[in-house]
C-alpha cells in the first residue's frame, strides 16, 4: 500500500528536554491514524514537525512523497490542518475566512465559492456564513476551521484534538464526516486524548510517551497485548464496598463503578467461581456478570502510566 507519511528518526530537543526521541512510523493511504499520548508526551511537537511549523533537530518526515523540510510547498499543497485552537480570523465572517483560505491556495473564485457553500452546508453553518466569527461558539469555530482545512480538497488531513471541549452535536457531526474521508481516498492523522474516539475512528494507533513510541497497532490488537487486564463487571442485589471483595482469590485490582464493580484478574474462570461462592455465602444475588476485554484506555494507562 502507498505510504502518505514516512517518519524516520524524527527528533526534537528543547534545551535538556528530549521532546521527541528518534521516532519512526508510517501512515498508509486511506487510514485514520491515531496518535495518542499523555500531556507533554510529544504529540503536538510531532504534528508541528510533520506540518512544517517547526524543524526537527534530527531525522526526516516525508509527506505525500515530499520531504517536509526540503520541499515544504510541495508537501503542503495537498494537506489540510485543523489545529486544536481556532485559527480563523474572528473579525471576518465565515464566508470571508473561506474565501481568504481559497485565495491562499490559488483556487479559482467560482470553484472556491462552490466548495465553500458545500462545506459550510455540510458542517451546518451555511446559514451563519455572513456572521463574524467572534460571535461563534467553540463548536461552530471548530466546524469552520475544518471547512477551511478542507477547502483545497486535501489528500491528507492533520487534526489536533478536533473534538476537545465541543458540544455533543458538533462532536458527532465532525466524527461522522471524518469517517467518510477514507472512502474518498483521503488519509487522517489524528491526535486525541479521547480513547473512545480513537477506538471508534482509528484503523491504527501509535501511543507516544515521554517522546518515544510505546506501541503501534490496531486498537483491538493493542487490547489483546495486555492479557493481565482481563476483568469482570459484576453487580449484586445489595450494596457492598470494595473491602468486601478484596480478599477473594484471583483478584488483582478492584474498581467501583456506580452500583457495579470492575474486578481485574489473571484467571477469569477462577474468579467467576470465587464470586459465585462469595454470593452464596453472603446470601447475595448476582444481578449482572460480564467478562470484559481490556479497553483502549486501559492499554493506554498500562503503557504510559498516565492515569
Amino acid at each position: 500500500m502507498e505510504h502518505v507519511i514516512q517518519v524516520q528518526n524524527l527528533t526534537k530537543i528543547y534545551g535538556k528536554l528530549m521532546a521527541v526521541n528518534h521516532i519512526n512510523f508510517e501512515v498508509l493511504k486511506g487510514e485514520i491514524y491515531g496518535f495518542l499520548g499523555p500531556n507533554g508526551a510529544g504529540k503536538t511537537t510531532t504534528l508541528r514537525m510533520l506540518t512544517g511549523i517547526i524543524r526537527p533537530d534530527k531525522g526526516e518526515a516525508n509527506i505525500l512523497g515530499f520531504n517536509i523540510q526540503k520541499e515544504p510547498l510541495k508537501a503542503k499543497q495537498n494537506i489540510g490542518v485543523v489545529p486544536e485552537t481556532s485559527n480563523a480570523y474572528v473579525d471576518l465572517s465565515a464566508w470571508q475566512n473561506m474565501m481568504l483560505m481559497s485565495e491562499l491556495y490559488g483556487i479559482p473564485k467560482k470553484e472556491a465559492e462552490n466548495r465553500a457553500e458545500n462545506l459550510l452546508d455540510r458542517l451546518g453553518i451555511y446559514d451563519r456564513r455572513d456572521d463574524k466569527v467572534n460571535a461563534f461558539s467553540k463548536g461552530m469555530k471548530q466546524r469552520l476551521i475544518l471547512c477551511m482545512a478542507l477547502v483545497n480538497d486535501p489528500l491528507l488531513i492533520f487534526l489536533d484534538e478536533p473534538t476537545s471541549g465541543l458540544d455533543v452535536q458538533s462532536t458527532h457531526l465532525i466524527r461522522d464526516i471524518l469517517q467518510e474521508f477514507p472512502e474518498q481516498g483521503k488519509t487522517i492523522f489524528l491526535t486525541t486524548h479521547n480513547m473512545d474516539e480513537a477506538n471508534n475512528l482509528c484503523d491504527r494507533v501509535a501511543i507516544i510517551n515521554k517522546g518515544q513510541i510505546a506501541a503501534i497497532d490496531r486498537p483491538e490488537k493493542l487490547k489483546n497485548m495486555i492479557k493481565k487486564l482481563k476483568s469482570i463487571e459484576i453487580s449484586f442485589d445489595k450494596a457492598l464496598n470494595t473491602k468486601n471483595l478484596s480478599e477473594l482469590p484471583h483478584i488483582t485490582q478492584i474498581r467501583k463503578k456506580g452500583d457495579k464493580f470492575i474486578v481485574f484478574t489473571d484467571n477469569v474462570d477462577g474468579l467467576i467461581h470465587s464470586l459465585t461462592l462469595f454470593a452464596e455465602s453472603e446470601n447475595l444475588k448476582i444481578v449482572t456478570l460480564n467478562t470484559l476485554d481490556p479497553s483502549l484506555e486501559e492499554v493506554f494507562v498500562e503503557l504510559t502510566g498516565d492515569a
